[in-house]
């Protein structure tokens, strides 16, 4: 079970798991959509703690949202998410995934799992998840992919789009197609 595995032995098992599906999917190599969705959907986003991390990119606004303005928002945000790693698995390369040693005392809740991905004719490119201890086990929080905070990259569009609309035009904007910020690279 994912509680009992320290935290940076979960995102090796995590990245494994995704590189295996990868390398090995017929379906996710010719672009199947649905396929990779449900794939991030099984192997990676349980590892994710997708309230904090709607709140922390809504920011100050997070407190003036409704219950149920909140569980919108942080709907949006998973399906956001769901987008990005399915654009990265997409696009899988026979990068390699090295998790580096985690750096943090037993007693700590709160701990950064540094990765680096390694591709042959390339620099390695940093992939950083914050991850914090919480009843049902390690859950990421944020990642930081090149010294960019996923988090951070959205609490300004998101910012901006409240101000314009309030949070009800923040969810509404989530929804419509082509809209700015749906994914970013990882």
């Amino acid at each position: 079970m994912a509680q009992d595995l320290a935290p940076d032995a979960q995102v090796k098992k995590m990245t494994d798991e995704v590189i295996a599906i990868a390398r090995h999917g017929k379906e996710i190599r010719g672009g199947n959509q649905n396929m990779i969705n449900e794939q991030v959907n099984a192997k990676v986003l349980p590892y994710f703690n997708f309230s904090r991390m709607t709140a922390l990119a809504v920011g100050r606004n997070w407190p003036k949202a409704s219950a149920e303005q909140q569980s919108a928002l942080t709907s949006e945000f998973r399906t956001l998410l769901v987008r990005t790693y399915s654009s990265a698995l997409s696009t899988y390369k026979n990068q390699a995934i090295e998790v580096k040693p985690l750096r943090a005392a037993m007693a700590d809740a709160d701990v950064t799992v540094r990765t680096q991905v390694k591709q042959a004719g390339s620099e390695p490119i940093s992939i950083d998840y914050s991850m914090e201890k919480i009843p049902g086990g390690w859950k990421v929080y944020d990642v930081v992919v090149g010294g960019v905070s996923l988090v951070t990259n959205y609490r300004e569009s998101f910012g901006a789009q409240i101000r314009d609309g309030g949070v009800d035009g923040l969810n509404q904007h989530r929804r419509s197609p082509g809209s700015a910020g749906e994914a970013v690279e990882v």
